[in-house]
């Protein structure tokens, strides 16, 4: 860790050229350092599931047989 600590730019640097990068402590491996995919993650799916699901007007309403047992308004 301490080496990582050291010469952290030069192993991003190294990763980014492709070569994968494990990490270890007191010789057991505990991460790997690897380039970030592009249009990965969270913000690839915004939007997926645009124009094949449709939520209803009233989603989040109750109806009055559920609504009344509730004390809710529906």
């Amino acid at each position: 860790m301490h080496q990582a600590r050291t010469h952290l730019s030069q192993l991003v640097e190294r990763a980014l050229e492709g070569e994968e990068i494990v990490l270890t402590r007191r010789g057991e491996p505990v991460i790997r350092l690897v380039p970030e995919q592009p249009g990965g993650g969270f913000a690839a799916l915004a939007g997926v599931w645009r124009d094949r699901v449709r939520i209803a007007d009233d989603f989040d309403g109750l109806s009055e047989d559920l609504a009344e047992p509730l004390g809710m308004d529906s």
